[in-house]
């Protein structure tokens, strides 16, 4: 099999070409970062720098001609931004490469959506994948949605394609400079404080990132799905939130800092506010009501369809994921504060 991953120079999509490579399979690697770029080529990768937003019907062409598979990984994932960008990165962009491999047949097409869809600032335990917010919280939530529709119209249009739909929930580990990247910035700022709503009780779902790979692959080799299936990914390990920052920052990273509670209708007005100047100033807000609410209303995944249609269970545990993360971030901790 030969992989086409979009998003290759951060995160997700670099962790899963990482991890082809490593299982032999030939791939070909697309993202906007020619550094790391460079780095995956030395690993065996082939490697095309493009941004999609950009991208043309040449390009495109190109670019998925001597592909089987396609992980498409790549996106805009922020809580604040211009729709326009949004749109452009999340639905353009999904709707030209699942387009084009419908167009030239390629086998399947795997894409990585989010579980932002169903956020609507109240606690849900085991959302199924059938749930939605009546209304979306954020342009990135809701381009996300718009995505995945275009490709069940996809599915419909090129039925020798498959097309399926991942919801992976906080994904976490090596090349993340996103979840826990940013709560050891807020620990180091505020001298071994780190402030959360109701201290950290929110009762969450994480993945780490090698799970979500290894989901990817299953979405690919399972011969047995539909075309246009979604499945909920997570670590089927719910846990509160405090209790995964010490598993961590103080088990692993031997870190001494303390929890501090703050009220949620604090947080949450402070959030109102940086929003609403972020209107005049044209700054990202340090902090949003979308990024109070996941930590504060309870969120998990229900895993049934994962387990008995894609037939996923976790590689590795929160406690491995976590050490393998603690130990990236102490090789990589110069780099970060650059």
């Amino acid at each position: 099999m030969r992989f086409l991953v979009t998003g290759a120079t951060s995160g997700l999509g670099r962790n899963a070409v990482e991890w082809l490579l490593k299982q032999g399979f030939e791939v070909h690697a697309t993202g906007r970062n020619k550094f790391v770029g460079k780095e995956l080529m030395d690993l065996g990768a082939r490697f095309t720098e493009l941004d999609l937003v950009d991208a043309d019907e040449h390009d495109l062409r190109n670019l998925l001609k001597d592909s089987d598979i396609i992980w498409h990984c790549a996106a805009l994932s922020s809580p604040w931004g211009k729709y326009k960008w949004f749109y452009q990165a999340n639905v353009a962009v999904t709707a030209k490469l699942a387009y084009w491999a419908g167009k030239l047949a390629i086998k399947r097409f795997v894409h990585v959506s989010t579980p932002s869809i169903y956020f609507d600032f109240q606690s849900h335990i085991d959302i199924p994948e059938t749930y939605l917010a009546n209304k979306f919280v954020n342009h990135y939530a809701a381009t996300k949605y718009l995505a995945e529709q275009n490709i069940q119209q996809n599915v419909i249009n090129f039925p020798n394609t498959t097309y399926l739909i991942l919801r992976p929930r906080g994904i976490f580990g090596p090349h993340d400079r996103v979840v826990f990247p940013r709560v050891l910035a807020q620990i180091k700022s505020r001298n071994g404080v780190l402030p959360l709503p109701n201290g950290g009780r929110a009762c969450i779902d994480l993945t780490f990132v090698l799970n979500v790979v290894y989901a990817l692959f299953l979405a690919t080799t399972n011969n047995s799905l539909s075309s246009g299936e979604v499945f909920n990914i997570s670590n089927q390990q719910p846990s509160y939130l405090y209790e995964m920052t010490e598993k961590l920052f103080k088990d692993n990273l031997k870190m001494d800092y303390n929890i501090r509670s703050i009220p949620y209708s604090f947080l949450y007005s402070i959030a109102t506010v940086l929003e609403l100047s972020s209107k005049f100033t044209g700054q990202e807000p340090l902090l949003t009501r979308y990024s109070v609410g996941t930590i504060y209303f309870d969120m998990t995944l229900n895993q049934q369809k994962a387990i008995n249609r894609l037939g996923y269970r976790p590689m590795y545990t929160l406690n491995q994921g976590f050490e393998i993360t603690a130990n990236w971030l102490r090789n990589n901790l110069d780099d970060l504060n650059g």
